[in-house]
């Protein structure tokens, strides 16, 4: 009988504890109704039950193992009976789903501090634009799916003329050198000391992506991830960047960790929820103490999906730095869809996490786009005590992907690019510039928060042509 070959071992990979629920899936499996079933097609229902244990409580066969993956309602949290107080930036143009989302969040037992950004919108656990500070925890969905998604700038001692004079160059280029979505990849992916990280090896999760890592290196995500040529404008002569005051050529990108990001962020998010049972309204922010093997995991994980992130970053420059025969004046980069261990200004030490929100300590540079026919700002941090010292990542959604497609034509959005000089490569209505918030607007609400240094507008704009999954200055 096939399904006699399981063993312990099969069940321990699945994820299933040491204990009873081995010895009862066991005991199950060598029942005489099951004994037509391969090995493949008992590990997918053991697999199921585990996933969704509630789907199996009525069966007679299963109720038993089932209930072994049920939290026991002494082991859920309860959360605080009032909200903390956090500041809002631009709180007038904030929807009350990301409010709500964010009360929520202040409600956990471990929550520090908070702060919701001016761009922020509704996500999944935490809102994007949500900075949250809790104590010696960390909460996957408060990071994201996209783990270290970030903005990546250099800029070129070229006259701006330089984008008129060769578009079609540019253009070429950015078909050339840069690859989007999930089928897009180079014939001979760049090798990187990234790639030989003991995480590789040591964390399950984490070796299972290793392949698609490899591929996927120096590659853009889909829908909200972009490459584009357009103005740098530094207006400011006191810079850390020591790019003297003028108009030069940039190159802007944004992209996160890719499907290496995505797996440990849905694998972990499923690990805490298991963990640490929340109420229905906040089962996302579900966390995993960082004393606990999980958390230790996740964090090591999180941290190198931050650091693959950025080696995708460092390979799009690096190829189109070369097709275009120069070297950087200089470089910025910044991230979000992270969590940080920094120091409150009470004193108290916190893990901070930062959804779709950039962090603004003193002196700090980043980039905060707008959208693919708006400005986006060069600044630098203040250290702003009451935002943790975080700012806004981008414009932020005004309507959904859905309503995007609804209330947006071609037409109009043709017309728009034609009238900004703007040359689009791929992209979606999804994406359109009218699905944003006015960047000048959200600007205006953190003037407390960074310093503008300079701007970039948008020239010419690559995006996956399928215009799907995340949000462009905004997303998950």
């Amino acid at each position: 009988m096939a399904t006699l070959k399981l063993r312990g071992n099969d069940l321990r990979k699945l994820g299933y504890p040491e204990g009873r629920a081995i010895t009862l899936a066991l005991d199950i499996l060598a029942d005489r109704q099951l004994s037509k079933l391969d090995k493949g097609s008992a590990l997918a229902l053991l697999q199921k039950i585990k996933d969704d244990p509630y789907a199996y409580l009525r069966d007679s066969l299963w109720r038993d193992l089932a209930k072994e993956f049920v939290p026991e309602p002494s082991r859920n949290v309860v959360l605080n009976p009032q909200v903390k107080d956090y500041r809002r930036y631009g709180e007038a143009f904030i929807e009350d789903g990301a409010r709500r989302q964010m009360d929520t969040a202040m409600q956990l037992p471990v929550t520090l501090d908070g702060a919701l950004m001016p761009d922020a919108h509704q996500g999944y656990g935490l809102p994007i634009g949500g900075v949250l500070a809790v104590d010696n925890a960390v909460i996957p969905y408060g990071v994201g799916m996209d783990i270290g998604c970030r903005m990546a700038l250099s800029i070129f001692d070229l006259p701006p003329r330089y984008l008129g004079q060769r578009t079609q160059e540019l253009k070429k280029m950015l078909h050339a050198h840069t690859r989007f979505g999930g089928k897009e990849v180079f014939k001979h992916p760049a090798d990187d000391p990234i790639l030989d990280r003991p995480e590789f090896k040591e964390i399950a999760v984490v070796r299972g992506k290793r392949e698609a890592a490899i591929n996927q290196l120096g590659s853009s995500g889909s829908g909200n991830h972009f490459v584009e040529w357009g103005l740098v404008d530094i207006t400011t002569e006191d810079n850390e960047l020591g790019v003297p005051v003028g108009q030069y050529l940039g190159l802007l990108s944004h992209s996160g960790s890719r499907g290496l990001g995505a797996a440990i962020a849905q694998h972990y998010t499923k690990v805490a929820m298991e963990k640490c049972p929340l109420p229905p309204e906040a089962r996302y922010l579900a966390w995993l103490d960082l004393d606990t093997q999980e958390g230790q995991e996740y964090w090591r994980a999180m941290n190198l999906a931050g650091e693959y992130a950025s080696a995708c970053h460092r390979d799009i420059h690096r190829r189109l730095s070369q097709a275009l025969g120069e070297k950087p004046l200089a470089k910025v980069e910044n991230h979000h869809n992270f969590a940080w261990k920094e120091t409150l200004p009470d004193g108290r030490e916190a893990i901070v996490h930062r959804k779709g929100a950039t962090p603004a300590g003193q002196g700090v540079l980043g980039v905060i786009p707008g959208s693919m026919t708006a400005p986006g700002y060069i600044v630098r941090g203040r250290g702003e005590r009451d935002s943790i010292q975080s700012a806004s990542h981008g414009a932020g959604r005004r309507l959904s992907r859905t309503q995007a497609k609804q209330q947006v034509s071609e037409g109009e959005l043709r017309r728009l690019l034609r009238d900004k000089g703007v040359e689009l490569i791929g992209g979606g209505l999804d994406e359109a510039p009218m699905a944003y918030k006015d960047i000048h607007q959200v600007m205006a609400h953190q003037q407390d928060l960074v310093d503008v240094l300079g701007s970039f507008t948008p020239r010419i704009v690559r995006m996956d042509a399928g215009g799907s999954g995340g949000s462009k200055y905004g997303g998950e």
